[in-house]
């Protein structure tokens, strides 16, 4: 890959990064707020929600931290000058899969594989 796409990628993986750390602690705040400020529910059923926002909350939180770890794995791979390789087998990662994911580390083929797909 050319030093001038692999700093493109760096960029947009620079950028998706600061989002999603934004994007974590916004949902960590609001999860944190409402389950610290929140009064009795009158009804099992206003519990019963409050608790089903609060789980959907974290499990946000629990994708979007594995995207982050990815985003910095994809960030090690372009200092090394592996970016780009798939780290299954070792084959180019096509742009247009690199373009829809940034830090993908593994092609179509292997991702599927470990998928069980």
């Amino acid at each position: 890959m050319k030093k001038a796409d692999m700093q493109a990628f760096k960029q947009n993986l620079l950028v998706l990064r600061a989002r999603l750390r934004g994007d974590v602690k916004a949902i960590a705040d609001v999860a944190l707020n409402e389950s610290n400020n929140s009064s009795m529910p009158i009804h099992m059923a206003e519990l019963g929600s409050e608790n089903y926002e609060q789980e959907f909350a974290l499990s946000l939180m629990e994708s979007e931290e594995d995207t982050l770890v990815a985003i910095d794995e994809a960030l090690h791979r372009i200092e090394n000058g592996e970016y780009g390789k798939c780290v299954g087998c070792d084959s180019i990662i096509p742009k247009t899969r690199l373009n829809a994911i940034p830090y993908a580390g593994m092609c179509v083929r292997c991702a599927e594989q470990q998928e069980g797909g």
